[in-house]
């Protein structure tokens, strides 16, 4: 395979149980070396959330190779439908309505990039000097900001502010939405909780991305999701992509070559 336009991918994590919460329901998966980044957040006031998170990411965490991009999305579709199964029927043992989590998911092959997600977990990317959010929020009061029913600085206050309407485990057939992008070196792919962006605003979250390594920026962003309140788990994944150094490929991707 050509390593043409080939990326190198450094990347850094952090989670905290917040100021409020007793446990941390929150999960994820940072593999640089396979091009899987995972953030999964099980789904609050529900039975066992941090089992539900856990699942998902353990599922995602052993995968074996795949030989491209498609197959590789393939793979984790299957899974995270085999978690929702395994999840519905937990629910049904423990006599619970809903055992679930958010998920969110990035993938690589080179300078191919695929999302997936389900709740109101997120991904952006900081390009350029712009911070966008790619997913969109699985959530009741998104729903009404779209119908134009919520203005989008009251949402936060909504009664249904933590109310999602998508989830691993939340009903028999799980739907992800997906996104694709060509990244390019420089870019920064943040994937986060609710407990992140919930408490920070997009502003910030720029300032921190645009200044600070990646590690950094994990450290920063968890510590002042915490200052502002931490009123919930708070976890981030910081991925940044970057050229080759001196035409040496770097990136132990087993999509690449067989291990």
């Amino acid at each position: 395979m050509s390593n043409k336009g080939a990326l190198h991918w450094r990347s850094a994590a952090r989670t905290h149980r917040g100021k409020i919460r007793r446990i941390n329901e929150d999960s994820f998966l940072e593999r640089s070396d396979y091009g899987i980044w995972v953030v999964a957040d099980g789904m609050g006031g529900h039975a066992v959330g941090d089992v539900a998170s856990q699942m998902v990411v353990g599922t995602l965490a052993d995968m074996p190779y795949q030989p491209d991009l498609e197959a590789f999305e393939a793979e984790v579709r299957r899974r995270l439908q085999e978690v929702n199964h395994r999840l519905r029927e937990e629910a049904a043992v423990r006599n619970e309505r809903v055992i679930g989590s958010t998920v969110v998911v990035l993938l690589s092959y080179g300078q191919h990039c695929i999302y997936l997600w389900a709740g109101d977990s997120r991904i952006y990317v900081f390009r350029d000097g712009r911070l966008r959010q790619l997913s969109h929020d699985h959530s009741h009061v998104e729903a009404l900001i779209n119908h134009g029913l919520l203005d989008r600085r009251e949402a936060q206050n909504h009664p249904s502010a933590g109310a999602i309407t998508r989830a691993v485990g939340a009903v028999d057939t799980l739907e992800l939405d997906r996104g694709t992008l060509e990244a390019k070196s420089g870019d920064i792919f943040l994937l986060c909780s609710d407990g992140l962006h919930n408490e920070v605003s997009d502003e910030d979250i720029k300032g921190i991305l645009k200044e600070e390594s990646c590690q950094k920026s994990s450290e920063m962003l968890v510590e002042l999701a915490l200052e502002r309140g931490g009123r919930d788990n708070v976890t981030v994944v910081v991925v940044c992509a970057e050229d080759q150094i001196d035409g040496t490929i770097t990136l132990l991707n087993p999509l690449m070559s067989n291990p």
